[in-house]
């Protein structure tokens, strides 16, 4: 029973952050902005926070990668998991380089390394690091993400490829108008992850210790990010400063910290606030949507920025003319947040059914898939 109850608010909390990915992606193609939604001398209240609660996303999927990884080893000896890892994270960087790249741009002019590559990246990273105990793996994670901001780059210096893949977001040109996006540097994912699988073990702590543990965690995480953005001593390239516009405007600045790459203060508020929620879906009524969404994670992710993507530039052509501009987006449009959050109940709808029949394609085809362990309807 407990752990059922453990394994239920891990898909409950990775199905809730699945919904908050698909508003941002919604947003991106029903409701695209001229301006970026953090920038508080351009933006509003309203686009600031629709774009802000996306940022638990990624640290949450992350963090339970690894979490998974770690219930996943204990049904069979360390060779298979290594083995499952390597394998799994070179299946998801090739689909992140190839399917989910051309779902964002309809094409191939450039591959885009996002949080799948990282995903994929982390789990090869596990596959290597599960042969060790759990205390060097959990110093390995501290070792990777505490220090990276001292690798910040100072205002106009221009790193290399490497350097983009491993700490500095970036795009790095290829030959023939080509060139790759790196949106998500591995250095501070990496040990994301790590720290995720040595996170593990609590989950098979009964219900009320576990809880005590992960909201003294948060509260610890959190109450590290307040003290450091409050005295701006380490852990984000950009200072916090008063805006002296009031308290709203002073929050929206003090809560906007980088994500590419994620600084150490991006880590504590979100994972912070991931740990919180977690302990929520412990103690609430399973909500079916997001339990189907969290066993799922996969077919949602594969399936959905292509359907938002071309269902977005229908409505923004059937509504405002031709999309062929010099910024790619109608003459007459105006961005609406109305809009975006009709769209994202109504493609949260449309993924719904969809998943639901792809849970029963597979209930009425057992040998269709080889590897069935990693989701269950």
């Amino acid at each position: 029973m407990t752990k059922l109850s453990r394994l239920t608010s891990i898909d409950m909390l990775r199905g809730f952050v699945i919904a908050l990915m698909a508003l941002d992606h919604t947003r991106d193609f029903f409701a695209p902005t001229p301006f970026d939604p953090l920038d508080l001398t351009l933006g509003s209240a309203g686009w600031y926070w629709t774009r802000w609660i996306t940022n638990l996303c990624a640290p949450t999927f992350v963090l339970l990668a690894g979490a998974s990884a770690f219930l996943r080893g204990l049904k069979g000896d360390q060779a298979e998991l290594s083995r499952y890892l390597l394998s799994r994270g070179a299946m998801l960087i090739l689909l992140e380089m190839t399917w989910i790249s051309f779902s964002w741009q309809f094409g191939f002019n450039v591959i885009i390394l996002q949080v799948i590559w990282a995903l994929g990246a982390g789990m090869m990273f596990l596959g290597l690091l599960v042969w060790l105990p759990l205390p060097a793996i959990a110093l390995i994670g501290a070792a990777l993400i505490l220090p990276h901001n001292l690798l910040d780059l100072a205002p106009g210096a221009k790193p290399g490829a490497l350097m983009m893949a491993w700490h500095h977001a970036g795009f790095s040109p290829l030959p023939g108008n080509h060139g790759i996006v790196f949106r998500y540097p591995l250095m501070p994912w990496l040990g994301l992850i790590a720290v995720g699988y040595a996170l593990g073990p609590v989950f098979r702590w009964e219900p009320a210790r576990r809880q005590r543990f992960l909201l003294w965690a948060a509260s610890g995480l959190l109450l590290a990010f307040v003290l450091l953005r409050a005295a701006n001593l380490y852990g984000n390239p950009k200072p916090w400063l008063a805006q002296g516009r009031g308290w709203a405007v002073d929050l929206m600045a003090f809560m906007d910290v980088e994500k590419y790459p994620p600084s150490l203060l991006y880590l504590c508020v979100t994972v912070g606030l991931a740990l919180l929620l977690l302990v929520a879906m412990e103690r609430i009524k399973p909500v079916p949507p997001l339990l189907l969404f969290g066993r799922t994670p996969m077919f949602f992710y594969v399936v959905h920025i292509a359907l938002i993507h071309l269902l977005g530039n229908v409505y923004l052509t059937a509504r405002f003319g031709s999309m062929d501009t010099p910024r790619g987006l109608p003459l007459a449009y105006v961005p609406s947040l109305l809009v975006c959050y009709v769209a994202w109940v109504a493609m949260l709808a449309l993924m719904y059914w969809l998943t639901r029949w792809w849970c029963n394609w597979r209930a009425a085809r057992p040998l269709a898939l080889a590897d069935r362990s990693s989701t269950s309807c």
